[in-house]
């Protein structure tokens, strides 16, 4: 099974980079992640943010593997603890689908992109800037494999 973090957004800090890929290295084989990154719309003064959101769920839902479960992070989905997030991983693996994690742009993701995940995940009530999100997101998944296989890094 693969992992697909779908992001809006290119050209990250060196510093998200470097910590994406300390965690997405150390993922399993059999749940091995890969990034893919949206170019964003161009936004200026008078733009439409809300076509804008709407051509970039496009562009997410476009570089979704054919078949995948889609997970949309958003602030209105469910959270759960690391141990239910190994909980589901453990489920999908069994299950055998790619996954798709959709990250929206700044204005998040439009009502048909929500409607379009299978499942809607928040990661806290806080709201994280979008570059901080492929970090956490790519550190719980590893936390969350972790406790899977029975590896001392979570130790909770």
């Amino acid at each position: 099974m693969r992992i697909y973090l779908i992001a809006i957004g290119q050209r990250m800090p060196g510093w998200v980079q470097a910590g994406y890929a300390e965690y997405a290295a150390r993922m399993p084989a059999e749940t091995s992640l890969q990034l893919i990154e949206i170019p964003p719309e161009k936004r200026t003064r008078k733009a439409d943010l809300a076509r804008i959101a709407e051509r970039e769920a496009g562009r997410l839902l476009a570089a979704t593997p054919s078949g995948a479960r889609v997970v949309a992070l958003d602030a209105r989905g469910r959270m759960v603890d690391t141990p239910a997030l190994a909980g589901r991983l453990e489920q999908w693996m069994q299950d055998g689908r790619d996954v798709a994690l959709w990250v929206g742009g700044p204005e998040g993701l439009t009502d048909q992109a929500r409607a379009a995940a299978d499942w809607l995940w928040s990661l806290s009530p806080l709201t994280f800037p979008h570059p901080l999100v492929r970090v956490l997101v790519a550190e719980q998944l590893y936390r969350a494999s972790s406790i899977i296989r029975n590896h001392p890094y979570h130790r909770a």
